[in-house]
C-alpha cells in the first residue's frame, strides 16, 4: 500500500508563524462581484496588457474572484492585485514558473519530512508507544499550508497566471501538451480549493487516528481455541487485520490440513464486520479465545464486544471529508475528489470495468475449475484462492527459515536491494542510484511506501520484522512496497519536472507494487518452471482482480450511502456495509461461489482508514496485466523507468504512451479465456 499523504502537498514554515490575521475562508464562494465590475477590470487589464492576452485575462481574473474573500482585501485590493501581478510577458512567466517549481517541491519536500518524523513512533516499530507520539502524530504543518499560501497571495498568483484545466480538456486536448504545458496545468491544479487551516487539522487528525487503530489491530492466533478446545496455530504467530489474516489464509492452501485454520480465520473476519469480537482479545498476548462461541479465559474473562468501534472510525473519516466538500467548488464530494481530481477517471468508467470483470464468463468458468481443484464446494474464503500460482518447491515454512536466514535485519533488506533489482533487469547503475533513495524501517502495522516530496530526501520502506528475522509474509509485502519505492524514485527523480513527480494515480503504482510482488521467488532463487505458467498466471489475475474489485464496489457504495445518510450512527453505518457487502456477493460472487449473504468483502482495514483507497487495487492489476503483456520479452528495468519519467499526466495518455492501448479489461479476460481451455 502506497502511504497517502493526507493534506496538501508543502507549506510556508515562516508564514505559518507569521501570518496572525484570522483570515476564514467562506464555503466555496468568493466576496460577491457583478459581473460587470469583473468585466471592467478584464477591460482594464486589456487595455494594459493588450489584447493577445484576452483569454488568460479573462480565465486568470475568472479563477481568482472565485476564492478570493473579503479577509485579502476590497474589489480595489482584487484589482489591484491583479493589475500588479498579471504576466503578459513571456521570459518573465517563464522565469516565474521556474521559481514556483522550485519552490513548491521544497514545500512538498518539507511537509512530507514533518509527517514522516511526527509519525514515526506510530508507524515504525520503535518499542511502546507513549501518549506524546499520539500528540506529535496529529500535528501537521500541511494543515496550514493551503491558506497561508492564499494570505500570503502566492495561490492567487498562480491562479491568475495559470489556467486551471478541466478533466474533460486533458483528456481531449492532453495529448497534444507539450511538457511544459503540463507541468503548468498540474501547477494551477493545487490551488481548486481553499480550506480553513482549523478544518484541515480535523480532517488530518480524524485520519492519523483511524490509520493508527488499524495498525494496532492485531490477533495472536495462538490463543485461538477451535470448538474441541485446540489450539491451531503455532506460538508467536501476531496477524493483523486484515492483511495478515488474508495473507495465513492463502498460505494455508498449501497445507494438506489447511481447510480447519481457513474456517477459523473466516469465523474471525466476521466476527471483526458484524464487531462481534470480544475487545479484550484485540491486540493482547494474554487472554485465550475460543472463536466459535466467543469465550474469553486468561488474564481476563471479559468477552463483551468490541462496541461498533471500527464504524465509527470510518464515520469519523466521513465526517473529516463532509467538512472539507463546501471549500471545494469543482469537487463538492469525497468522491467527486477521488474520482475526478485524485484518479482522473469517471466513477461510472470505474464502476464499468469492474462489472464487466465480475459479470464475465471467464470469471464463473474460473470458479468451477477452482472448486475442481480443490475437490470441495467453494466457501467465501475461496475469493483468496492463491492455487493457480505457478506451485513452489517449498511450504511456507520452509519460505519463513529462507527468508529469516537471508534478511535477519531491516538492513540487511536494504543491503540487497540493488542486487534485488538487478535481478529484476535494471542496469547496476540505476539500481544502486535507486538503492541508495530508499530507507527501510520496521512496521508496526502490515507495511506501506512513503515516498519522498524532494529529491534530496529518500523514500521509506516499511515492513514487519520480527525479533527472529524477516518472514516470507514479511518478505513479499517489503517487495511489493519496493515496487512502489522504485516508482517514486524514478518519478521524483528522473522526471523533467517535479511539479509532474509520480504517475497518474495510485492505481498505477500499485500495478507496479503487483509486478514486483508477484515476482517474489524469482528473487529469492526460488522460482519453479512451468509450461502453463502463462496460463496459471492469467487466472490468478483474473481471480485477484475480481476479488479486489468485488471489494471496491463495496467502498464506493458505502461512500454513497454515507453521503445520502451522513446523521447515521455507528451501529446504522455497521448495519449498512454489512447489508451493502452481501449485496454485492449476492450479485456477482454468489453465482460463482455460492452462499448467499456472505459478508466477506467488507473486512478491508482499507476501507476505515484510506478514504476509498480500494477502487486503486482492482484498477492497479487490470494496468499490472496490461504493463505485463507489454514487456514480454522485453527489459523489466528499463521499460518501468521510460514509463514511470513520462509523470503525472492523465491515465488514458500515460497508458497509450506506455503499452499502446487505454486502461481495458479486455486483454485479461482474453488471456483468461485461453487458460481456462488449456487447464480444463
Amino acid at each position: 500500500m502506497r502511504k497517502i499523504i493526507i493534506i496538501g502537498f508543502g507549506a510556508g514554515l515562516i508564514a505559518s508563524l507569521l501570518l496572525a490575521s484570522a483570515c476564514q475562508p467562506k464555503k466555496s464562494k468568493g466576496v460577491k462581484m457583478e459581473d460587470k465590475v469583473l468585466q471592467s477590470l478584464v477591460d482594464r487589464m486589456l487595455a494594459e496588457f493588450g489584447r493577445e492576452h484576452q483569454q488568460r485575462i479573462a480565465t486568470g481574473v475568472r479563477q481568482v474572484s472565485q476564492f478570493w474573500q473579503e479577509c485579502d482585501g476590497d474589489t480595489a485590493a482584487l484589482e489591484a492585485f491583479c493589475l500588479g501581478n498579471f504576466l503578459a510577458d513571456e521570459a518573465e512567466r517563464e522565469q516565474a514558473f521556474q521559481r514556483l517549481e522550485a519552490a513548491f517541491e521544497m514545500l512538498n519536500g518539507l511537509m512530507v519530512e514533518q509527517e514522516r518524523a511526527f509519525q514515526w513512533h506510530l508507524q515504525v516499530d520503535t518499542g511502546p508507544v507513549l501518549p506524546l507520539d499520539y500528540l506529535l502524530a496529529n500535528f501537521s504543518l500541511a494543515s496550514h499550508v493551503e491558506e497561508d499560501l492564499y494570505k500570503t497571495k502566492i495561490a492567487f498568483f498562480v491562479l491568475l497566471n495559470y489556467e486551471v484545466k478541466t478533466l474533460t480538456d486533458m483528456i481531449k486536448s492532453g495529448a497534444q501538451w507539450s511538457r511544459r504545458q503540463w507541468a503548468e496545468t498540474r501547477l494551477a491544479q493545487h490551488f481548486t480549493s481553499r480550506v480553513p487551516a482549523d478544518v484541515a487539522q480535523r480532517h488530518y487528525e480524524a485520519y492519523v487516528k483511524a490509520d493508527d487503530y488499524i495498525s494496532n489491530y492485531n490477533i495472536y492466533m495462538h490463543n485461538l481455541l477451535d470448538v474441541k478446545g485446540q489450539r491451531l496455530f503455532p506460538a508467536g504467530l501476531k496477524l493483523i487485520s486484515h492483511w495478515g489474516l488474508r495473507d495465513e489464509l492463502k498460505a494455508q492452501y498449501a497445507e494438506d490440513d489447511g481447510l480447519p485454520r481457513q474456517q477459523m480465520i473466516y469465523d474471525v473476519m466476521q466476527k471483526i464486520i458484524r464487531q462481534e469480537i470480544p475487545r479484550v482479545v484485540i491486540d493482547n498476548p494474554e487472554v485465550v479465545w475460543k472463536v466459535a462461541t466467543n469465550e474469553v479465559s486468561g488474564a481476563s474473562r471479559d468477552s463483551s464486544r468490541e462496541p461498533d468501534t471500527r464504524y465509527a472510525m470510518l464515520k469519523a473519516t466521513f465526517l473529516a471529508e463532509r467538512a472539507v466538500d463546501p471549500y471545494y467548488p469543482i469537487c463538492p464530494t469525497k468522491i467527486e475528489r477521488r474520482f475526478r481530481q485524485d484518479r482522473e477517471i469517471p466513477e461510472e468508467t470505474v464502476e464499468q470495468l469492474f462489472a464487466e470483470l465480475l459479470s464475465s464468463a471467464e470469471f464463473q468458468k474460473t470458479g468451477k475449475l477452482i472448486e475442481k481443484r480443490l475437490g470441495r464446494p467453494l466457501q467465501p474464503f475461496d475469493i483468496w484462492y492463491k492455487g493457480f500460482r505457478t506451485a513452489s518447491r517449498y511450504s511456507e515454512r520452509e519460505l519463513d527459515e529462507y527468508v529469516q536466514a537471508r534478511y535477519p535485519t531491516v538492513a540487511a533488506f536494504k543491503a540487497d536491494i540493488a542486487n534485488i533489482l538487478q535481478t529484476l533487469g535494471f542496469r547496476r547503475e540505476t539500481a544502486e542510484f535507486i538503492a541508495s533513495k530508499i530507507e527501510v524501517d520496521p512496521a508496526r502495522g502490515a507495511g506501506h511506501a512513503m515516498g519522498a516530496g524532494r529529491r534530496s530526501d529518500n523514500a521509506h520502506l516499511r515492513t514487519r520484522v520480527p525479533e527472529s528475522g524477516m518472514n516470507y509474509k514479511g518478505f513479499n509485502i517489503a517487495v511489493h512496497e519496493l515496487g512502489h519505492n522504485v516508482e517514486q524514485v524514478l518519478s521524483l527523480n528522473r522526471v523533467d519536472h517535479t511539479l509532474l513527480e509520480g504517475v497518474p494515480n495510485t492505481a498505477f503504482t500499485e500495478a507496479f507494487a503487483f509486478i514486483f510482488q508477484k515476482r517474489d521467488l524469482e528473487i529469492l532463487g526460488l522460482d519453479s518452471e512451468d509450461a502453463d505458467r502463462a496460463h496459471l498466471d492469467a487466472l490468478n489475475q483474473l481471480w485477484s482482480t475480481a476479488e479486489i474489485a468485488g471489494v471496491a464496489l463495496v467502498d464506493m457504495a458505502v461512500w454513497r450511502w454515507m453521503y445520502a445518510n451522513p446523521e447515521a450512527t455507528a451501529a446504522e453505518l455497521k448495519a449498512a456495509v454489512i447489508q451493502i457487502a452481501q449485496d454485492v456477493w449476492n450479485r456477482y460472487f454468489y453465482p460463482v461461489l455460492g452462499h448467499k449473504d456472505a459478508p466477506i468483502l467488507a473486512i478491508y482495514s482499507h476501507m476505515i482508514d484510506g478514504g476509498m483507497y480500494l477502487p486503486d487495487y482492482p484498477l492497479g492489476h487490470i494496468i499490472q496485466f496490461q504493463i505485463e503483456e507489454y514487456i514480454q520479452g522485453k527489459n523489466l528495468g528499463q521499460e518501468m523507468e521510460r514509463m514511470c519519467v513520462q509523470g503525472s499526466i492523465t491515465p488514458t495518455l500515460w497508458m497509450e504512451q506506455a503499452v499502446g492501448e487505454s486502461i481495458s479489461v479486455t486483454p485479461l479476460l482474453k488471456a483468461a479465456g485461453k487458460a481456462l481451455k488449456v487447464l480444463r
